[in-house]
């Protein structure tokens, strides 16, 4: 099966081919500010990025009608359970519309559509786990506030090809399985999920769960009620103080693992207690998790680009390794999720779902 993935950035697409789940080639195609910034829309985009994609393709001599599927990074679209989607008109309608707001992912299933109809014979076009994927139980909506629900926004597309990938290692299936996925990266989400649904997890995007390099997650309501009242901050210096300028920026002025981790070494007693307490958080998340799952959990997967990092990684599993046995898999590696949703939707491990 060969698969073209396509994965649009803010400023950059990146591309890759792959033979079954075997990438071939790999290829971030940069795009100016000045250039995009003549778009209104960032939906207005995918003609100019399809044609890039198409100039790459054949400059590489790679053909069209050599290609079985492509496959785009899932937008925000309306929310859906998670899997493979085959892109329809009803998606690429509420991708341009940008129903749930705008997001350079949303052009995913768009350039693939677009693309897929310049190849000579019938081929797929498909998204997969976006992040608006929403499989949470009922009984997780309620916050204690009827007019502030919880709601399902998290690394979807990591943590259901980290939790795949786990069944397939363990040769079972992950319809067959009851795991807590942990995606440590700029965000932090933690994922119940429960026989191929994720029943609950946290709103990682914007206030929910651990502190994380760059987001504040849950917070004290009664003081930052306060907080919001005081007059100090207008409403988008509010919102970046919760996503973007939390959690280790607000403490330590950098949201580099690294560069803490250094400072760790040597000998700031400050810097350790920030990151330790990050750990505490991600842990007491995982517990919570477990509850859950009644304490009945198979194992533990941590992902994403904090999990290479020992140190942080190592005093999660000493206060969570009682739950269940623990598995990494550092990094997050979209392109590789996106491929591997497309194959098994190609060889039928995966029902293609239909976009209502």
């Amino acid at each position: 099966m060969r698969i073209l993935v396509i994965n649009p950035g803010s400023t950059s697409t990146k591309i890759a081919i792959y033979n079954d789940l075997n990438q071939d080639l790999t290829q971030n195609l940069r795009h100016s500010i000045d250039l995009l910034s003549k778009f209104n829309y960032i939906s207005e985009q995918y003609e100019f990025r399809k044609q890039v994609i198409l100039d790459f393709l054949k400059n590489s001599e790679i053909s069209l009608d050599s290609l079985d599927a492509v496959v785009g990074r899932g937008g925000l679209v309306k929310p859906i359970p998670g899997g493979v989607y085959k892109v329809c008109d009803n998606m690429i309608r509420d991708l341009h519309r940008g129903v749930l707001g705008e997001h350079a992912s949303n052009l995913g299933g768009i350039i693939a559509s677009a693309i897929v109809k310049e190849a000579n014979h019938e081929i797929p076009a498909f998204i997969v786990d976006p992040v608006v994927v929403d499989e949470m139980d009922n009984i997780a909506r309620f916050s204690g506030y009827p007019q502030l629900p919880r709601t399902s926004i998290f690394h979807a597309l990591n943590q259901k090809a980290v939790a795949r990938r786990y069944a397939h290692d363990i040769d079972s299936k992950y319809e067959d399985l009851r795991l807590i996925v942990v995606h440590l990266g700029g965000g932090i989400t933690v994922g119940v999920h429960r026989k191929g649904h994720v029943v609950d997890v946290n709103n990682g995007l914007d206030g929910d769960g651990p502190f994380s390099p760059e987001r504040s997650g849950t917070l004290p309501v009664g003081p930052l009620v306060k907080l919001a009242f005081s007059g100090q901050f207008q409403l988008f210096q509010f919102k970046k103080m919760i996503t973007g300028n939390g959690g280790l920026v607000a403490y330590l002025g950098t949201n580099n693992a690294t560069e803490v981790e250094k400072r760790i070494e040597e000998g700031d007693y400050y810097a350790r207690q920030v990151y330790e307490a990050m750990a505490y958080q991600i842990a007491k998340e995982i517990g919570g998790a477990a509850t859950v799952l009644s304490g009945r959990v198979d194992a533990i997967l941590i992902t994403g680009g904090l999990a290479y990092s020992e140190m942080l990684v190592n005093w999660v599993q000493d206060r969570v390794g009682f739950i269940a046995p623990i598995k990494i898999y550092p990094g997050e590696d979209e392109m590789q999720a996106l491929a591997e949703g497309c194959y098994y939707a190609l060889t039928g491990e995966l029902k293609v779902q239909t976009y209502e």
